[in-house]
């Protein structure tokens, strides 16, 4: 454990992580338990106490490795509209363009990658909004010469576990699970959601309390028990409004320093074969199936995660070798503009819509 000169205080990095602190942070990605004492159960899990666990989870937030504890949403289930897009900007005003998409509260990863498709963001817009209105605004006012929307047509898998020990291999494979592949739909019914819910969503999708019993602290907020809370929680998850409770790590802090997007030329008589087999490698963090234009033949979209270069092209090379696939491409992430949640129901997106679409 590293100390801050300033501070005197113990600086939890990736390089000084303890065995321990990497089989936490994967429990901690993979199988939250969704009890009154969450951090209790982990700690017995690995053989650590209570307090000692919450120690160390703190240390590890504090340093950026781990980002936010939160409920995970589907973001379509929920009855928003969402769709990944591809952008063509001028690379010397770039970074201006960024800057303006990232103020819609629905952009929640923003990247530049090496292509001629140099802008590629996650758009989410809210039951009832018109997706194609809030896509014209960010298309015009961030100047592209090209935008295409790129929906999810068949989601093969969804789900960033980031193996904190370094055991998996570049071709080892790994059952998708459930909540890996929920069903999607390209105009799902919102939920019909009460009052209390729609408190709960914000509350749950924020940052989880380090203390010992979190949900007893969330349900003071909300005027319920912390037990009413954890039925909520398991209410949504039942319902397929949310998709697990899980901890989302900083991926550069926790040492996975490049991310590459592996986009394939799968014939269409072959995605039902290629695309889950694609998902099924332990390293694919998320496999979409999405559409195709004249300029843009890639109908499946991989995307890896490695604490090098070497490892993401290892990966995609897996992929390549075992699919018979040739014809793809591999998109860097050259810089990252953000990387947050979605925030449901919150007043952002009226401000957004007052200064925007209105004015549009």
């Amino acid at each position: 454990m590293a100390v801050d000169s300033e501070e005197g205080t113990p600086v939890t990095t990736e390089s000084t992580l303890s065995d321990e602190d990497r089989e936490l942070l994967n429990a901690l990605q993979w199988d939250f338990p969704l009890v009154a004492e969450p951090y209790a159960a982990l700690a017995a899990r690995i053989g650590l106490t209570e307090a000692d666990a919450i120690a160390r989870i703190r240390s590890v937030k504090d340093s950026g490795v781990l980002r936010q504890l939160s409920a995970i949403f589907d973001t379509r289930a929920l009855g928003y509209s969402s769709a990944l897009v591809a952008a063509k900007i001028d690379p010397d005003r770039i970074d201006d363009a960024a800057a303006m998409i990232n103020e819609h509260p629905g952009v929640s990863h923003n990247y530049k990658r090496n292509h001629d498709y140099n802008l590629w963001y996650t758009l989410a817009v809210p039951p009832g909004d018109d997706f194609d209105a809030h896509l014209d605004v960010l298309h015009a006012e961030s100047g592209a010469t090209v935008t295409r929307k790129l929906p999810t047509l068949q989601l093969y898998k969804i789900g960033v576990k980031l193996d904190m020990t370094g055991r998996t291999a570049a071709d080892a494979k790994a059952t998708v699970l459930e909540h890996e592949k929920p069903e999607r739909s390209p105009d799902m019914v919102a939920p019909v959601l009460s009052d209390i819910e729609i408190a709960t969503i914000h509350i749950v999708q924020e940052d989880l309390p380090l203390v010992s019993r979190p949900f007893d602290a969330l349900g003071e907020q909300l005027d319920v028990s912390g037990d009413d809370v954890l039925a909520m929680i398991a209410s949504f998850k039942e319902r397929k409004l949310m998709r697990r409770f899980a901890a989302v790590m900083n991926h550069r802090s926790a040492g996975f320093k490049a991310n590459a997007m592996g986009v394939w030329a799968v014939p269409d008589d072959k995605l039902d074969e290629i695309g889950p087999y694609m998902a099924g490698f332990a390293a694919v963090s998320h496999c979409y199936r999405r559409p195709t234009y004249e300029d843009w033949p890639y109908s499946v979209f991989t995307m890896v995660h490695g604490r090098s270069a070497r490892d993401c092209e290892a990966i995609i090379e897996a992929i390549r070798s075992e699919t018979g696939v040739d014809e793809y491409a591999l998109l860097w992430s050259v810089k990252e503009y953000k990387k947050v949640r979605v925030r449901y129901f919150t007043p952002e997106w009226q401000h957004w819509r007052d200064a925007h679409l209105q004015t549009a």
